[in-house]
């Protein structure tokens, strides 16, 4: 069996099991967080989408938190789909696993063969490679908060160096038809301004967040080339965005921005982070 070993537990998340409940239970409890832990029993179903950073818990965490609150009301899902960027540039332009795990220090989390097969089938341009995700922090940081609401559920990675508007559209296609008539969760896996200083990534931030909450990904890509917006991963967040279109959602909503600023006190070069679900 293939097993994906965590590559930035210690780093970016704490290695140590308790340690790194207690630090997910600070993110939702801290200032800029819910300021609750998430509710236990919740019965909703259907498709729950969304957008959630992916920087070391000590500074999007808390941000992150809303995204995974708002999760929290869904039933234990069928599937959870997760895309992320391809930080290094290694192996496919995009990726996902055949089949095997994945392993977080709260446990493993089993690839999802089935639903892996039939979203290769339905996009025929995604690749089985293992190795793009090999040293990939933006899939695997999602984890850790999905088993501390769920425990184990099925899972599908996508990982893409290919971020262009015509992949994110022949991808969002295929996953809207794959959990179509699902409990399923999706997950955009990114940060949005990279080190400029607060008030220029807040305005950017800002008007590429309006595209994102309103589902238009032509407008979207407009404000990416003329702003200059240095989202890391703009096509996970298209790629949803033309999902939850196709899925019959209508808006997004913007639950919590903030900056590393907020919790570093350098505003002179931040990056940004941002919770928003889709429904």
């Amino acid at each position: 069996m293939m097993i994906r070993r965590p590559a930035v537990a210690g780093s970016f998340y704490p290695a140590d099991p308790q340690e790194l409940r207690e630090t997910i239970a600070r993110s939702y409890l801290h200032p800029l967080g819910p300021g609750t832990l998430p509710p236990s029993g919740e019965s909703a179903r259907g498709v729950r989408a969304c957008l959630c950073p992916h920087a070391g818990y000590e500074y999007s965490g808390p941000v992150a938190a809303h995204s995974y609150f708002w999760l929290s009301s869904l039933r234990k899902p069928e599937l959870v789909v997760v895309l992320g960027p391809n930080h290094y540039g290694i192996g496919s332009g995009i990726s996902t696993f055949r089949e095997g795990v994945w392993e977080t220090p709260l446990g493993r989390v089993p690839i999802d063969s089935a639903a892996s097969k039939k979203l290769v089938e339905l996009t025929g341009i995604i690749d089985y490679d293992p190795e793009a995700h090999k040293r990939e922090h933006s899939i695997e940081v999602q984890l850790p908060f999905l088993q501390s609401i769920y425990g184990e559920f099925p899972f599908l990675p996508i990982c893409l160096a290919f971020q262009d508007v015509e992949t994110a559209r022949e991808i969002g296609k295929g996953i809207a038809e794959l959990l179509r008539g699902r409990d399923a969760i999706l997950i955009a896996s990114s940060d949005l301004t990279h080190y400029e200083p607060a008030v220029t990534a807040r305005e950017k931030d800002a008007a590429l967040l309006e595209a994102v909450q309103g589902l238009d990904t032509d407008v979207f890509y407009r404000i990416l080339e003329e702003r200059h917006v240095t989202a890391c991963g703009y096509g996970a967040i298209a790629t949803v965005m033309e999902a939850s279109g196709r899925l019959g959602f209508k808006r997004g909503e913007l639950h919590k921005y903030a900056t590393s600023g907020e919790t570093t006190g350098d505003y002179d070069a931040v990056v940004g982070y941002p919770s928003v679900s889709f429904g």
